[in-house]
């Protein structure tokens, strides 16, 4: 059991250490998937929910000053939107990055979480199907 809740635990924070560690514990492919599911649906919503709370500090704190538009994070926003955000940013860097990059441009919270829960069920299915016929190479 602390073995599953160690793989949990990880994917809170980071999937693609969760997974390998599943493997190195012996837990089947099975386990891996539904632990490493579970504890990344937890970092998108806990990571959503400070992340409100966070900005909802801020805001209380500081006067809104109007900001320039222009860089290569507002480029990336325009061009691939809440979708890209959501989706591609949760495979490639993690949904506690895309939910505060999200909060940042004060995106639909609803509608980020969202994508980036799917994000996560692809990132867990891929990986753990990886590491699975990975391992049977060996």
């Amino acid at each position: 059991m602390l073995k599953i809740l160690t793989v949990a635990g990880l994917a809170t924070f980071e999937i693609y250490a969760a997974i390998p560690a599943g493997y190195a514990f012996g837990l089947s492919p099975w386990t891996i998937f539904f632990a490493s599911l579970v504890g990344g649906l937890a970092g998108v919503f806990v990571s959503a929910f400070l992340g409100e709370k966070i900005r909802a500090f801020f805001r209380k704190n500081k006067p809104v000053e109007e900001k320039k538009t222009t860089g290569l994070i507002h480029r990336i926003r325009e061009k691939y939107g809440l979708i890209g955000l959501g989706f591609l940013g949760t495979i490639t860097v993690g949904a506690p990055v895309s939910i505060g990059v999200g909060t940042a441009f004060n995106l639909d919270l609803k509608k980020l979480v969202l994508w980036c829960c799917l994000g996560v069920f692809t990132r867990c299915a891929v990986f753990t199907t990886l590491g699975h016929f990975g391992m049977k190479l060996l």
